[in-house]
């Protein structure tokens, strides 16, 4: 069973190597640079201001949101904005205590710790951050076993910024000590738009206003994969055109690298192509539809039904996963004639309904 690298394709959301360092130099530096996420900024942008006028710390920032959005934009922006160094971490690098213990002593007064995927932090240091955030001091533990000591460390004021993509898991003590939180929302064609020509701009890249429709609308609402799919793009256009990126060259290149016009890719018409020709339209279970495709459940679960659930093309239900009437309609197939009493309407099917008639006196 083969394990599908989800950075490998042009429409993951997560970012390797080479994502990084193009999104360094393509980041926005301000918030009136930033585009998009207009209510965020704007909230984001008062309490920035309100800080600069008393002289003081602002209060610490939540932001969460699918990958891909902005998070660590913002922090970037919120550190510039103002006048101060930032500090750049991630909850999974944080296992003990005493790591979260040395980072915090370090800070200078002022400075912005970015925390990233905060949510996946350890319950120890977690428990150690409460006291940080709140009275800007830490217990460092001296000794073992009876003999141990606490010992009060005092902390500069410093701004916490913690980026998280499951904002459900935080537990409610840490969720509390967050003065600002913001919600990424998935952009809108439009908006994405304007990033991909400003990108456009900064990597000097040729494109047209039909050739970034094009783009944007198979970019699943997220700027990260609009970037990437623009440098794919252009590099299709350098090599078999002109270099001028147009919308039938957009359209040509993108079939190239298996992104379709909803922004589908491989994996996710694999998942809808068995679970349509397979399996009917469904239900079928999780692992079943993940070993038709050839992939762990994990990846089919996480990688590719989110968006097809987001995309109205697919549905979990208690008996398992099924597709909708947009699914065999964007795989331009047509969905089998089943007897009335055979089918079940989908509300049925997403709280848990019978197949038996509605009429028909429920079983005890």
């Amino acid at each position: 069973m083969s394990t599908h690298d989800e950075s490998s394709s042009p429409v993951a959301s997560t970012a390797d190597g080479e994502d990084r360092a193009v999104e360094a130099a393509l980041r926005p530096k301000d918030l009136e640079e930033f585009i998009g996420q207009e209510r965020v900024r704007e909230q984001l942008s008062l309490v920035l201001q309100a800080a600069r006028h008393r002289a003081a710390t602002p209060d610490h920032v939540l932001l969460s949101g699918p990958p891909g959005l902005g998070k660590t934009t913002l922090s970037m922006i919120i550190a510039a904005e103002l006048n101060a160094p930032i500090r750049i971490t991630s909850g999974p690098a944080i296992q003990h205590a005493g790591d979260l213990a040395a980072i915090l002593s370090s800070l200078t007064e002022g400075e912005v710790l970015f925390l990233d995927e905060i949510h996946r932090m350890s319950r120890p240091a977690e428990e150690m951050l409460y006291m940080a955030m709140e009275d800007f001091r830490v217990d460092v533990i001296v000794g073992k076993g009876p003999g141990a000591t606490a010992i009060p460390l005092e902390l500069p004021p410093f701004t916490l910024v913690g980026a998280t993509t499951r904002a459900g898991l935080l537990p409610p003590p840490l969720r509390d000590r967050f003065g600002f939180t913001g919600h990424m929302e998935f952009y809108a064609p439009a908006e994405l738009e304007r990033v991909i020509h400003r990108s456009a701009r900064l990597l000097d890249v040729r494109i047209d206003t039909a050739g970034a429709a094009e783009i944007a609308g198979r970019s699943r609402g997220t700027p990260r994969i609009a970037n990437r799919l623009l440098r794919r793009v252009r590099d299709y256009a350098q090599v078999r055109h002109d270099g001028v990126v147009t919308q039938e060259i957009a359209e040509a290149a993108l079939a190239v690298y298996e992104v379709d016009a909803r922004g589908l890719d491989r994996l996710d018409r694999a998942v809808l192509h068995a679970l349509l020709k397979l399996f009917g339209g469904g239900p079928v279970g999780l692992s079943t539809l993940a070993v038709a495709v050839g992939e762990e459940s994990e990846t089919v679960e996480e990688v590719a039904e989110p968006f097809l659930v987001r995309e109205g093309l697919l549905a979990r239900t208690p008996r398992g996963r099924i597709a909708t009437a947009a699914a065999w309609q964007h795989l331009g197939l047509t969905p089998p004639q089943l007897p009335p009493h055979a089918s079940l309407p989908i509300q049925q099917e997403l709280f848990g309904g019978s197949a038996q008639s509605p009429a028909a006196p429920a079983a005890e």
